[in-house]
């Protein structure tokens, strides 16, 4: 592992010595956007349970209650008005040098893209707010123009062509993810030379199994993270900085 006292300067080091990188993101990424995470001190499901509850897919299909609660909580949602930090922009950056392979992300706070990734580099995991899905037919629309519907009075919109319910197009609990987003990531994974993974515990699967993944096909490991991770010991560098101010550090922009 990375010694304490020279750190940032070796991790910087592997990698600018490397081709190809890829780059795996949490939650840890836009908390200096004011977008909060899930489970840490100040986390959404640590100080309000209800929001967990909102994001059980068998509460929110089969409650309406839920339904109008988890809508106004859209209404507020704050990665909706977020901008980009300086570690969304650094990594925008560092793709301009040719080396980033591949953006993979557990937010859906589509700030990647807005701080300049080209969107077909970013592979979002679990989907994106700025998006609504219809339940029944499938159908997709901008969450700002559902959110208008809202604000309106219609407090538990459903779609306009079959009448079905609406769902931000994320993955909540009891759905399944995209199988093809996971064999894709694993693919760039194992034919990366350096997996950088940024603000996530790395406590979710399979998406954390990419660590595995690169590990095994003798890759090179970074995490910065403010939280240990399971993956630590196994990892060539460990920075727990903020990691607003270490990404633009090691990414060398």
């Amino acid at each position: 592992m990375i010694s304490e006292t020279s750190c940032i300067e070796r991790a910087r080091a592997m990698i600018q010595e490397v081709p190809n990188v890829v780059i795996l993101t949490g939650a840890g990424v836009s908390t200096d956007s004011g977008v909060p995470d899930f489970r840490g001190p100040q986390g959404v499901w640590t100080k309000n349970p209800l929001a967990e509850k909102m994001s059980d897919i068998r509460f929110y299909m089969s409650d309406p209650e839920v339904r109008r609660l988890a809508w106004q909580s859209r209404l507020k949602h704050p990665a909706l008005t977020a901008a980009p930090n300086s570690a969304h922009d650094a990594i925008a950056s560092f793709e301009q040098t040719g080396k980033l392979t591949s953006l993979v992300t557990q937010n859906i706070d589509g700030l990647h893209q807005a701080a300049g990734n080209t969107p077909s580099k970013v592979i979002e995991i679990h989907g994106t707010i700025h998006r609504v899905m219809c339940m029944s037919c499938q159908k997709k629309t901008r969450m700002k123009d559902e959110l208008t519907r809202v604000s309106g009075g219609n407090l538990d919109p459903s779609c306009l062509d079959c009448n079905g319910i609406l769902k931000s197009d994320t993955i909540s609990f009891g759905q399944p993810l995209d199988e093809t987003k996971i064999a894709m990531v694993f693919d760039y994974v194992k034919n990366s030379d350096l997996l950088l993974c940024i603000g996530t515990t790395l406590q979710v699967f399979p998406i954390a199994g990419a660590v595995d993944v690169a590990k095994a096909a003798g890759a090179k490991l970074i995490i910065v993270n403010n939280q240990a991770t399971q993956y630590d010991d196994v990892a060539d560098g460990v920075l727990r900085d903020s990691i607003n101010e270490v990404i633009p550090l090691i990414l060398g922009v």
